[in-house]
């Protein structure tokens, strides 16, 4: 049976595509690609000679009825301008509409702008907020920020160059001056990776060039500290006489605070402190 092909494609150095995409783009009938331009030019460096048909943003409703025709007789492979197919791209029109026709869809993984540059940052990778390409006005792009300004994941997005200070800015007012890394134009011949804070990144960045993924710091978790209701409550179990290390335990359970220094209060209480 037919199958759609999502294939990774290099999101600049053109030898980062694997061999089983350069086999399978080799080997369908048909590549529907966001950007013929560039797939040709992929296609080229490798003497590959499959036919291409565009399939974008402003050709997607012209394109899927054909598509499907086509996946109902012959292999076709799913290619973005760069990257994985279906992340803030109209790829993802056609992966639903394949799925609800019954048609097999087979992921061909390789590069990806967004985990690249997370990798790369330097800040916290086990989980991460993907929010793609973010509004182009300056309300819209805060109300995003404010949205998830307290969640304590890393927060990765897409920005053009010429609306890159503006959301630096918007960044800075929403989310205060957290750490960062600015990822421009990676894998390619003018790779920039800057790390440091909102402001910084403002002062750096003057002149923006090129294609950026912003990497931005989650909402810093607080540490629990003893409050006073703690305090009352740590000094409770001392007066009824438990065992330290039963009441030190139990505390931290309860209120998060860790149990080096509750069980340093409680030896000032023993002392009389």
């Amino acid at each position: 049976m037919p199958a759609l092909y999502i294939v990774a494609t290099p999101i600049g150095n053109l030898e980062d595509i694997s061999l089983r995409a350069l086999r399978l783009l080799g080997q369908v009938k048909l590549i529907a690609a966001e950007d013929t331009r560039t797939t040709r030019q992929l296609l080229n460096a490798y003497n590959i000679k499959t036919p291409l048909t565009s399939y974008h943003e402003h050709s997607k409703r012209a394109k899927l009825g054909y598509l499907l025709d086509c996946l109902k007789e012959k292999d076709v492979a799913l290619v973005s301008e760069a990257g994985m197919p279906g992340l803030s791209d109209p790829g993802y029109e056609l992966i639903a509409a394949a799925i609800e026709h019954g048609v097999p869809v087979v992921p061909v993984p390789g590069a990806s702008a967004v985990i690249t540059a997370v990798v790369v940052s330097g800040l916290p990778a086990g989980q991460f907020l993907y929010l793609g390409f973010l509004p182009r006005r300056h309300g819209d792009r805060q109300r995003v920020f404010q949205a998830v300004a307290d969640e304590p994941w890393t927060v990765v997005a897409f920005e053009a160059p010429h609306r890159l200070l503006k959301t630096l800015k918007d960044a800075l007012e929403i989310f205060g001056d957290r750490k960062l890394a600015v990822c421009r134009e990676l894998t390619k011949v003018h790779e920039e990776v800057f790390r440091g804070r909102l402001s910084q990144a403002i002062e750096h960045f003057t002149q923006p060039r090129g294609e950026f993924t912003l990497v931005i710091e989650g909402k810093p978790r607080q540490k629990p500290e003893i409050t006073e209701q703690v305090e009352a409550e740590l000094y409770e179990l001392y007066r009824q006489g438990s065992r330290a290390r039963e009441a030190v335990a139990r505390l931290s359970e309860t209120s998060g605070v860790s149990r080096k220094e509750l069980y340093q209060a409680w030896l000032r209480l023993a002392k009389g402190e």
